[in-house]
């Protein structure tokens, strides 16, 4: 008994131990500075310097009513969403049951035993008819969790369950910025739907006057092929863009789960944009971003796995104890004198089991491994994200205030070949050659535009922090 009690000692000694390696956050691979904005940059670019990035109200920064309408309606009704969201609670779950492994199971149990046996085999040489009544409050093969295995298992579930919230967060960013950039999506190609419908119209017009003219001689079958291709193409052009509407207007239902009313809303130009980007260090913004939390957590989670594995190559010491009352028959159960207990502890030792323990310490080491490049990746991949955003940032408005330049030269240019063609002193090819310019560069205009809005929508998604 001396010795038992010795050995239980000890035990309860070493109940604190813990094979958790000691956990140090990965350094960030990642430069110390964002790249310097280029030369001749735009002045009121990003800072590099200060504490704080976007905030994650999105109603700050996507002002437009048919927008948040729209964003309002995804977050209620995004299908993908409920998915993220039910891997939460799946794995809020998944923790809790983690951590009642921790703990004793205690049963009440309430049994009846009846047993014939035969004379000839009683011993005493006559039948024996036997029954008992039970009634107990046990704990079934609990085990003490002295070197920490159920403790690495629960903080594994843990950091696991962290993992999915920091992920469901991210996707939420993600999905405001998706829909976002669809809505802009969907006004650009009405927008040059309307612009190409326009166009039909006029060279459908010029069609027909030039035709008129050749009628009276003066003009030749040149100018009125001419006018019949250049309004074909226009057309094509149209029915093309009226296609790429439509696939517009179904993604974006798709992303809100609902059907979206048309027209969208506000024009681009009517569109808000960031005014400033506050960006403090990369170090200092990347580790506030939901998806490197999610990473680091993932990384928690195989860190603490491996004290688990460590564990299972030591003695486990089982528990099985119950405690009631025990009778003949069912009137005596609770009668004095019919208390009952028994108490069975277990210590097993693993010897052998072909490599198994050791497997799942490389095993729970591999992935560790996996858990530190995917951490480190993942703020690569944020560090590039974020610094390419910027950078296109700055270069929008260079390059929309160039187009809208040109844009305005070639409606000047249009201008004035078409009333040197209506003076008669220049080709009609003349003409059709200003005006698919003048076309091209509105379009041109209206993409760049696009692309400068669903820029501030990406912002939001990589510097929107929670």
């Amino acid at each position: 008994m001396r010795t038992k009690l010795l050995t239980l000692a000890v035990a309860l000694a070493l109940g604190a131990c813990s094979f958790i390696p000691e956990y140090q956050r990965p350094a960030a691979p990642v430069p110390e500075a964002w790249p310097t904005p280029g030369v001749g940059a735009p002045q009121g670019l990003p800072s590099v310097a200060g504490s704080t990035a976007i905030s994650p109200d999105w109603r700050k920064l996507f002002p437009d009513p048919r927008l948040q309408e729209l964003i309002a309606a995804a977050l209620e009704h995004n299908r993908d969403l409920r998915i993220a969201l039910a891997r939460v609670d799946e794995a809020r779950a998944q923790a809790g049951i983690a951590r009642a492994d921790r703990f004793p199971q205690l049963d009440l149990a309430a049994q009846r035993a009846a047993s014939l046996t035969p004379a000839d085999l009683s011993g005493t040489g006559r039948q024996l008819n036997a029954q008992r009544y039970d009634v107990s409050l046990g704990i079934s093969a609990f085990e003490l969790d002295f070197w920490g295995r159920f403790n690495s298992l629960d903080q594994a579930a843990r950091a696991a369950f962290l993992a999915s919230e920091f992920a469901q967060r991210s996707f939420r960013l993600a999905l405001i910025s998706d829909v976002a950039s669809a809505y802009f999506s969907g006004i650009e190609l009405q927008e040059r739907v309307a612009l190409a419908a326009a166009t039909l119209s006029s060279r459908a017009e010029s069609r027909r006057l030039i035709a008129a003219r050749r009628d009276v001689g003066v003009a030749g079958d040149l100018d009125v092929l001419a006018a019949d291709a250049a309004m074909q193409a226009t057309r094509a052009e149209l029915a093309n863009l009226t296609r790429q509407s439509a696939a517009a207007e179904n993604a974006l239902r798709l992303l809100v789960g609902s059907s979206p009313v048309l027209p969208l809303g506000k024009m681009l130009e009517q569109q808000a944009l960031v005014a400033d980007v506050p960006v403090g260090l990369p170090a200092e913004v990347l580790l506030g971003r939901p998806d490197v939390l999610a990473a680091e957590q993932r990384l928690l989670a195989a860190n603490a796995n491996i004290g688990a594995a460590r564990a299972a190559f030591l003695p486990r010491i089982l528990l099985t104890a119950a405690l009631g009352t025990a009778s003949r028959s069912l009137a005596g159960l609770f009668d004095a004198g019919s208390g009952a207990w028994s108490f069975s502890p277990v210590l097993r030792y693993p010897l052998f089991d072909a490599g198994r323990s050791q497997g799942n310490s490389d095993l729970a080491e591999a992935r560790k491994t996996v858990a530190v490049a995917e951490y480190e990746k993942t703020l690569q991949q944020g560090f590039r994200e974020i610094a390419d955003l910027l950078a296109a940032r700055e270069h929008y408005t260079e390059q929309l205030a160039a187009q809208d330049a040109a844009m305005k030269a070639q409606g000047e240019r249009q201008r004035i070949v078409e009333a040197r063609h209506n003076a008669g002193l220049s080709s009609y090819l003349e003409l059709l050659d200003a005006q698919r310019d003048y076309f091209a560069a509105q379009q041109s205009a209206l993409a760049i535009r696009r692309l400068q809005l669903a820029n501030t929508a990406s912002l939001y998604k990589a510097l929107a922090l929670y």
